[in-house]
């Protein structure tokens, strides 16, 4: 009795939270045939040559995480399910399937290969073929494959990387390195065979293999310093310190390497990036102390601000790193609130960019096993309860919800009532089905939200491993140039920004 008094208590809060202008049929076909002529216009393809590309990469945005920023988005300006996010308005949209070759579930490693280098990979590798077994250095010769953005760095454009996360995380990785370990961020993390077997770490690599990336802005100051050298920011902080062996300071081998009369600068701090004049910057690099780069510290906007004035007039870029740290540790409000600001760097480049000359892409490395649901009325708040008891063991439980992960909690021998705790704070762990100290990924097909010139390309289902190729046509640069040529070849800068480049990809 008490849960039917609770659902016809939902059912008439819901019927309250209509809009009067819903209620009318007319609204509906209205918006019905605004949207079928937005969709007949786009049968003019637009077929131009990129100049600008921009891929913004938020790790771990399945569809469930999409659709509750969505809401959340809405709900933090007076709306909610009727609202858009950035990405929903682009006009092309596609599902990748996101498997890595040796795993049905994928890691962010096998995932970054894909949508960078344009071939799938084994779990756990970045920028090398299946051919390489994981830890295994002495697999990896001659099994390397490159990127997107070695292929427009090859085509005289300039090229950035922006990520909320180390610039040495798996995801922004795959864009410069070829590594049998995603871990491998300096030599003091490798082991002794590999070293050996000259294999060399992610941050070397990030400053050697592609030494003219214009822009590189992320975390991960320790793994660029000798070992316990002393940290910047945190000088008697000893976890801060340096990790690397050989004794190399890389951040002062980044500088040395530019070429002669070319200004290369580097920041460690929000500060600094905010003082430089960036029309005198040839090189910019940003590197946070924190493996997983706080917003106030390099800064969203401004951030994204940097890489679009310095690399190219009518570019940006972004990533949205840390939605992947939420929802692994099961804070499903820090993971969705990520998800929005990353949606807020996609409407700032939609912004600063044309439609005629720049293709914007937004989509993910893959999901998680996050959901929500529970029949919430509408306007229900995206972190609260739903608006029934279970029918099993009688207790309330929020609309979102975990798979797996740490917010499996059984109290008294039984699931802990979760009216009793601080479900809206901002480190609630959400309740999972099945007890682990790290949620996991989710192995759906990711959505892909495509605008600018040959975003037609993007339809349909496709391998994640098309995403590149579909991009680099589009912009005549990499292996499919044939229907290129002079005239519509334009031979200007173009940023290539990745998110969690985010890597989210710090905007």
């Amino acid at each position: 009795m008490e849960a039917l008094f609770v659902l016809l208590l939902a059912q008439l809060c819901s019927a309250s939270l209509v809009p009067e202008r819903e209620k009318d049929p007319e609204y509906w076909r209205r918006q019905a045939q605004e949207t079928l002529r937005n969709a007949l216009r786009l049968q003019r393809l637009n077929q131009n040559v990129a100049k600008n590309l921009i891929l913004f990469l938020g790790d771990g945005m399945g569809v469930s995480t999409v659709t509750a920023a969505r809401i959340l988005k809405g709900q933090l300006h007076g709306q909610g399910e009727e609202s858009l996010l950035e990405m929903d308005k682009f006009p092309f949209v596609a599902l990748a399937k996101t498997y890595n070759t040796n795993a049905q579930v994928p890691d962010s490693a096998g995932t970054a290969t894909a949508y960078l280098c344009g071939v799938k990979a084994n779990e756990g590798t970045l920028g090398v073929s299946a051919g390489v077994t994981r830890d295994r250095c002495n697999t990896t010769k001659g099994q390397e494959v490159t990127s997107i953005l070695r292929w427009a760095k090859e085509a005289g454009k300039a090229v950035g990387i922006v990520t909320t996360t180390r610039v040495t995380h798996a995801t922004p990785s795959a864009a410069y390195a070829h590594s049998a370990n995603r871990d491998w961020y300096s030599d003091g993390e490798m082991p002794h065979d590999a070293l050996e077997g000259g294999c060399k770490d992610i941050a070397r690599q990030l400053v050697e293999n592609i030494p003219e990336i214009e822009v590189i802005l992320g975390g991960g100051r320790k793994y660029m310093y000798p070992k316990n050298v002393s940290d910047v920011e945190y000088p008697q902080e000893e976890k801060h310190r340096g990790t690397r062996l050989d004794g190399r300071n890389l951040v002062q081998a980044w500088q040395e390497a530019k070429p002669r009369g070319k200004v290369a600068e580097y920041v460690w701090h929000r500060r600094g990036l905010l003082a430089l004049n960036l029309s005198r910057v040839d090189f910019l690099l940003g590197k946070s102390l924190h493996p997983r780069v706080p917003w106030h510290r390099l800064g969203n906007e401004e951030g994204c601000k940097a890489g679009k004035r310095r690399v190219v007039p009518s570019s940006a870029g972004s990533a949205g790193g840390r939605i992947d740290h939420g929802h692994h540790e099961g804070k499903a409000k820090q993971a969705l609130h990520e998800a929005v600001e990353l949606d807020r760097a996609i409407g700032l480049a939609t912004r600063l960019t044309s439609t005629q000359d720049t293709l914007s892409v937004v989509t993910a490395d893959h999901s998680h096993v996050f959901t929500f649901g529970g029949y919430t009325p509408r306007g229900n708040p995206i972190f609260g309860l739903a608006p029934m008891q279970s029918d099993v063991d009688r207790k309330p439980f929020t609309s979102i919800l975990y798979g797996n992960g740490p917010g499996y909690k059984i109290v008294a021998g039984e699931r802990e009532n979760v009216s009793a705790v601080d479900f809206a704070h901002a480190d609630y762990q959400a309740q999972s089905a099945v007890p682990l100290r790290q949620e996991t990924h989710g192995g759906e097909d990711v959505a892909v939200f495509a605008r600018g010139p040959m975003a037609h390309l993007l339809h349909g289902v496709h391998e994640q491993n098309y995403i590149p190729h579909a991009m680099a046509y589009a912009a005549c640069i990499g292996s499919n140039r044939g229907h290129c040529n002079a005239a519509a070849h334009p031979a200007t800068p173009l940023l290539l920004p990745f998110l969690g480049l985010l890597l989210l990809l710090l905007c």
